[in-house]
């Protein structure tokens, strides 16, 4: 009993604090987030000093070329950039439409986006856990598009569901991550809505192996295995920070070569490290904006802890039995 008293009071101490982020940052001007990120993000890094060492591995393989003096200013910008990521979602509710357009420019949207869901067929896009995604969710949304995300569920409920209505706020659909979601996912595509996957970490521990950065690692298998059973067009998307106040920048690829080769197993592990090489090319021009915090690779210390089951790597995995 005491136990879960105590479990109880951290729960609602950890939900009390964000909500009491989300509260303050609605006080900062907008040309001051990036500021206030840096004097959060310097602190942060100190304090989570196993965190701090992970970005250092993950900024190496990014950059193998880069002195121990950049490889650390990397990794502070890491951080600075991922308090700046929580400061902006946080006060994206209060903006209107006028403010979110304004602070962005996106190169891609009337060229790869729009014709994609010209077809019908619903859009995925894939994004590695970079800049302002967030951003990116809630201006697509503003220009009428629906959008549906799949997230991981995270504890305590209580913060995943604040979360959750964050998101919904913006205009999105959330779906957690669970049994659920593969057939959640297949009905927002085939109602032509926009998908967004984030693709450049295996969470669950289902994926795909592919090379990554030079070195074997899984990747989810969701992104391709939707594209081939829904016939979605894949596009290969990226949300950065620019340097001017609340500046963002969005990139939306071109649809990926998706179409059916051979079995589909096969078929999916290709367009997978397909994706792996966009993915590398959309972070590699801004590593500093990588918000990727954890193992990701099997040589990372802690690499498959609490990894579980991938279910949307299920249906790729029950339909590759019928091929």
């Amino acid at each position: 009993m005491a136990h879960d008293a105590r479990e109880e009071i951290t729960d609602s101490l950890i939900v009390g604090t964000y909500k009491l982020g989300s509260l303050l940052s609605k006080g900062i001007p907008g040309f001051l987030s990036g500021t206030v990120g840096s004097l959060i993000g310097l602190p942060t890094s100190i304090g989570m000093r196993d965190k701090r060492k992970m970005v250092e591995r993950h900024m190496r393989r990014v950059r193998p070329q880069a002195s121990s003096t950049e490889i650390r200013r990397l990794t502070q910008q890491v951080f600075d950039s991922y308090a700046r990521y929580y400061l902006e979602s946080f006060r994206l509710p209060a903006l209107s439409s006028e403010q979110v357009a304004a602070s962005r420019t996106v190169e891609g949207y009337h060229e790869n986006m729009l014709p994609a869901l010209e077809r019908g067929k619903g859009v995925i896009l894939a994004l590695p856990h970079l800049g302002g995604w967030e951003w990116a969710g809630r201006w697509a949304a503003d220009l009428g598009n629906k959008m549906t995300v799949v997230v991981e569920p995270i504890e305590p409920p209580e913060l995943f569901e604040w979360f959750a209505d964050l998101r919904r706020k913006f205009g999105m659909t959330v779906i957690p991550l669970g049994p659920e979601a593969g057939p959640a996912v297949l009905k927002a595509l085939r109602n032509n809505e926009v998908l967004c996957l984030l693709s450049d970490r295996d969470i669950t521990g289902g994926g795909v192996e592919v090379e990554f950065f030079g070195e074997k690692t899984s990747l989810p298998a969701g992104p391709a295995t939707l594209a081939l059973r829904t016939g979605a067009a894949l596009l290969p998307t990226a949300a950065y920070f620019t340097d001017r106040g609340v500046g963002h920048h969005g990139v939306i690829g071109a649809p990926m070569n998706c179409e059916r080769q051979g079995k589909l197993r096969a078929d999916v592990q290709r367009i997978t490290q397909d994706l792996a090489y966009e993915l590398e090319k959309l972070i590699q021009r801004a590593p500093e904006q990588w918000h990727l915090l954890h193992p990701n690779w099997p040589s990372d210390p802690g690499y498959g802890h609490g990894h579980g089951h991938e279910h949307l790597h299920q249906d790729h995995q029950e339909s590759a039995s019928e091929e």
